[in-house]
């Protein structure tokens, strides 16, 4: 068996990245997923300790300050952190961990575990991931736009991360996730030519 191994798994919001996370986790059982903490308010059928840990922003600057994070930022006025001590107890008992954070995050994880793997999830048009973020009903048109305009600075990112995967079709972008985890590389040939197309359309470059 291969050493445990940290993933970082970043996209833009309606991406579809907490999708294909959960759909992993159902389907490899040595995969856990870092449970983070924020200041946002919790959404319709979240969790406390199950989607993240909701605390106040008082309670979230003390564990800042006592460097309790391995990463922390603030993201759509929200404060978000991944915690140093369950991280580091998941991978001493032998399993792959997974970090949902943005690409601030990611870069600030790479400073702690320079091992660590990377990947950045993109949408296959604007006009699907605007699509999602309506369907999925949790956000006011006003943020809605806001989340669109901020996907460009987000998906600007992409090149820092060691794998991009294009999620137009959900079971072949599962199998890509999964093949990055166990085999650490894609399972779909990589079009270059369709990658460039779709990240000009993304980034407005076309």
């Amino acid at each position: 068996m291969n050493d445990p191994n940290l993933f970082v798994v970043a996209a833009p919001s309606g991406g579809g990245k907490t999708s294909l996370i959960n759909a992993l986790l159902d389907r490899d059982k040595q995969v856990r997923l870092s449970v983070s903490h924020t200041t946002r308010p919790p959404r319709p059928g979240e969790r406390d300790g199950v989607h993240y840990h909701f605390i106040d922003e008082a309670s979230f600057q003390h564990l800042a300050d006592r460097d309790a994070f391995l990463e922390h930022a603030r993201v759509f006025d929200h404060y978000y952190g991944t915690g140093r001590e369950a991280v580091e107890r998941q991978l001493a008992s032998g399993y792959d961990v997974i970090l949902d954070i943005d690409w601030q995050g990611a870069r600030q994880i790479r400073d702690s575990f320079p091992s660590c793997c990377t990947v950045f999830i993109v949408p296959p048009s604007l006009k699907v991931l605007r699509q999602r973020l309506t369907t999925r009903g949790q956000d006011s048109e006003a943020v809605i736009q806001r989340r669109m305009r901020d996907a460009r600075t987000e998906i600007s990112h992409w090149s820092e991360f060691d794998f991009l995967i294009i999620n137009d079709n959900f079971d072949e972008a599962l199998s890509d996730l999964r093949s990055i985890i166990r085999d650490g590389e894609l399972s779909r040939p990589v079009d270059n030519r369709q990658r460039r197309e779709i990240l000009a359309e993304l980034l407005g470059t076309g």
